[in-house]
């Protein structure tokens, strides 16, 4: 798979461009203030982008969804429970003293467990609130290979952390479970690519990340 991703200040937000090899079918995961590098890229590997997919709507998470759109007009996708926040965005910029264009229409709210395909991969939904009411986890495989599926989990999980939930609509508990039932119900193997920071696999946060560690021990 052809994986592009960026990130650029003052969130330091990881935008991501999945594309297949064969047909340079692809999707944008997560526009925010990367989006010309990425549009850049997309651009330089002659990829077709078939859809804008958020993980949630946070305004890190959607702040270049309104370019992202002019320039590609391709449908964008998000889970009913964040359209508040998404319809808020311009305000949520605000809040931390930036401008932010508000971006355009949803196109389509995500089902649970609904696929999305580009070329020879597939996105199944899974919906993983706690940091979001309409948080995310985008689970990308090829339709005719066995294997872990990459996981791209918006700001659910991180290397060694988890997401925030003192912000508006989040919940500690039910963040905790979306991580414990939803996502640790991928493979070890399961490569885990962040709203921030580096990569990690489920493997490890399942025996490392101190959050986690906590929570299970106190059931």
């Amino acid at each position: 798979m052809i994986l592009g991703v960026a990130a650029e200040g003052p969130f330091q937000k990881n935008g991501y461009v999945l594309g297949c090899e064969r047909t340079r079918a692809a999707v944008y995961i997560d526009p925010g203030d990367e989006v010309e590098h990425l549009l850049a890229f997309i651009a330089e590997q002659h990829l077709k982008v078939g859809a804008i997919l958020l993980t949630h709507a946070h305004v890190d998470h959607v702040s270049g969804v309104a370019e992202a759109r002019r320039r590609l007009k391709v449908p964008i996708y998000l889970h009913q429970a964040d359209q508040q926040l998404y319809d808020n965005a311009s305000q949520q910029g605000a809040m931390f003293g930036l401008q932010v264009e508000q971006p355009p229409p949803v196109d389509r709210h995500y089902t649970d467990q609904e696929s999305i395909s580009f070329g020879d991969y597939v996105v199944m939904v899974h919906h993983t609130p706690g940091h979001a009411p309409g948080g995310v986890c985008l689970a990308v495989s090829r339709r005719d290979a066995e294997g872990a599926p990459a996981l791209f989990v918006g700001d659910t999980l991180f290397a060694g952390s988890i997401g925030r939930t003192d912000l508006p609509g989040g919940d500690y508990d039910v963040l905790m479970r979306a991580i414990t039932e939803v996502l640790f119900a991928f493979p070890d193997e399961s490569i885990v690519y962040s709203g921030h920071g580096p990569e990690t696999t489920i493997g490890q946060e399942r025996r490392s990340n101190p959050f986690v560690l906590e929570y299970l021990a106190g059931r």
